[in-house]
């Protein structure tokens, strides 16, 4: 499946298709994976993000440096994929194996870099997220850091086991 389109997932009881089930999923997970395209090839890296339902979509937000490799890959290809999981534990599979009992989601947007209010609203948000909400960044370290936001425009979430994510 590629980025904007949809096909119907295989094993559909799995499927998490409320929305404040993805938030509550998106807000229990503490590391994202934002896959990125180079060259021909995958660039996934993982990193500390804030988010919040904009506009009835998912927003995440995270930071990194405003030079290097993810900076100059997001400027060349904005379109990313972002994937969030949680592991609840392994279980027996009745089968006389074991499996795990997780909540992932998979979603698409693009990369917008951000300035001024929208920045240290992300960063807020980020930061309130890592648990350091009362936590205030120096004046010098807005000037190096590049704050990007994705709205997922397409998420698709799946579980193992159907209990609620919340």
């Amino acid at each position: 499946m590629r980025g904007g389109e949809r096909t119907a997932m295989r094993k559909a009881n799995r499927e998490i298709t409320e929305f404040s089930e993805l938030l509550a999923l998106m807000e229990k997970c503490d590391t994202i994976r934002l896959g990125m395209v180079d060259g021909g090839e995958a660039y996934i890296v993982p990193v500390s993000f804030g988010c919040e339902a904009l506009g009835g979509k998912i927003a995440v937000y995270f930071h990194g440096a405003v030079a290097g490799r993810k900076s100059e890959l997001l400027k060349k290809h904005p379109r990313v994929c972002v994937e969030a999981d949680v592991c609840n534990g392994f279980v027996e599979n009745g089968s006389g194996g074991v499996t795990c009992d997780f909540e992932s989601l998979i979603g698409w947007g693009n990369a917008e870099l951000l300035s001024g209010a929208e920045a240290e609203k992300g960063l807020r948000l980020l930061l309130e997220h890592c648990g350091l909400g009362g936590y205030v960044c120096g004046a010098d370290a807005m000037p190096i850091t590049a704050v990007h936001r994705v709205v997922l425009d397409t998420l698709t979430g799946k579980r193992r086991f159907p209990h609620p994510t919340v």
